[in-house]
């Protein structure tokens, strides 16, 4: 009887383990076609069915859309692989958003109606494999041609002056176009592609680039990430250097690689360490690409469809209670004097875009904590202040139109 008491509690204790863990703690792979490889992402803000956002996913089987953060996802009427999405706010019909998609072989092809139906634009023979919008202009990285340029929604479309060169990935930094190409390293455009200038990093297969800020991030084939924080003109690679990096993503200070085999990486120090967070996939698997959206971060991968995570759980801001507060509130850190971890807790009674920033005495910006949209509740977050030296900072949190800060103390 003792015996089948114990395997009982044993049972038990493990079942609710797991199931705690695949609802909060690790990677989740919601209903898809099974066999699908995901290679893009994009975000539409046109929700017909609750003014919400529409996710959509670039895959070998066409494009599939979800309006409930990937718990479901339905196919599109574009069934060819598409292996580029981008989302333009400029659609001549009714003012709303245009989705474009690039494919393999049949170019660029467009919707208005969130994906319902599709027209293929004027750039139709060629394999795209990237595509970026800054307001009127749609740029798309071919294979083999470089960089097409449409300043009409696909109607025209003009090859701009990188002209032979397979480019893998786009990105813009305030007016300048970054182009990550097959064996030519990164290029940069100032002036929407009329001419191109090769930068330092000149030798590498870039599949993947992320910008934030003064921060270029390009994820290369075989040497990981590589960081450029002075446009282009020099580049460091990362302690992330010997894997090959398909999608990357950022979220104020994290920053997140998908790899080849060894699935998603996070650094929280611009790269100067990384950490995998795999918990909850079967295996490593390829990640080809990365979206952050709605709170939660979701991964595109080789034959395993869209897997999603929270990411305050994954970056570490920890939602601790679902009661509404009823005030706004940012507590003292603790323990405090710290070295070099601590904690911070705080408030917010209603949904908000919330920051939480770290500062020297200076008034210098140190760390960023928290740069997102979150739900009510009380939330957590620690701060890991190992790169920087002693003294005296502050933290300060803004959510809507609250606003506080605190002064806390590193001790070595």
């Amino acid at each position: 009887m003792k015996i089948l008491i114990y395997t009982i509690v044993v049972f038990l204790i493990l079942h609710c383990t797991l199931y705690i863990d695949n609802c909060i703690c690790q990677w989740v792979q919601y209903e898809f076609i099974g066999g699908v490889s995901v290679y893009s992402f994009a975000v539409s803000g046109n929700n017909p069915e609750d003014s919400g956002q529409v996710i959509f996913a670039g895959t070998d089987n066409g494009v599939f859309l979800s309006t409930n953060n990937g718990q479901n996802w339905t196919q599109t009427a574009l069934t060819y692989w598409s292996h580029s999405l981008a989302v333009s706010g400029n659609n001549p019909e009714d003012s709303g958003q245009v989705i474009f998609a690039g494919t393999i072989n049949y170019g660029v092809y467009l919707s208005t109606n969130n994906g319902v139906t599709w027209t293929q634009t004027a750039l139709n023979n060629r394999t795209v494999y990237s595509i970026a919008v800054s307001g009127n202009n749609i740029f798309a990285g071919t294979q083999g041609a470089g960089v097409y340029l449409s300043t009409n929604n696909g109607q025209n479309w003009t090859q701009t002056s990188l002209n032979n060169q397979t480019v893998r990935s786009l990105a813009f930094s305030v007016n300048n176009i970054f182009a990550g190409t097959a064996a030519g390293g990164v290029y940069f455009s100032a002036n929407n592609g009329q001419n191109w200038t090769q930068t330092s990093l000149n030798n590498q297969w870039v599949y993947s680039l992320a910008i934030s800020g003064n921060n270029i991030f390009a994820g290369t084939s075989q040497y990981g990430v590589y960081l450029s924080t002075d446009n282009g003109s020099t580049w460091t690679q990362t302690a992330l250097n010997n894997r090959m990096v398909y999608g990357l993503a950022i979220s104020g200070n994290n920053i997140f690689a998908g790899t080849n085999d060894y699935g998603v990486y996070l650094s929280t120090n611009n790269g100067q360490s990384w950490i995998q967070k795999n918990q909850g996939f079967p295996n490593i698997i390829d990640v080809y690409s990365l979206l952050i959206a709605n709170n939660y971060i979701f991964a595109g991968t080789d034959g395993y469809s869209v897997w999603r995570r929270e990411l305050a759980e994954i970056i570490g801001i920890q939602n601790i209670s679902t009661e509404i507060p009823a005030a706004y509130s940012l507590e003292q850190n603790y323990p405090n004097p710290f070295n070099p971890v601590t904690k911070i807790r705080f408030a917010i009674p209603k949904n908000e875009i919330v920051t939480l920033k770290i500062f020297d005495l200076l008034g210098r910006e140190a760390a960023i904590l928290v740069n997102e949209k979150l739900q009510s509740g009380i939330y957590e977050t620690t701060f890991d202040a190992s790169m920087l030296p002693s003294g005296v900072y502050f933290y300060s949190l803004n959510a809507g139109d609250f606003k506080e800060t605190k002064r806390m103390i590193l001790v070595r």
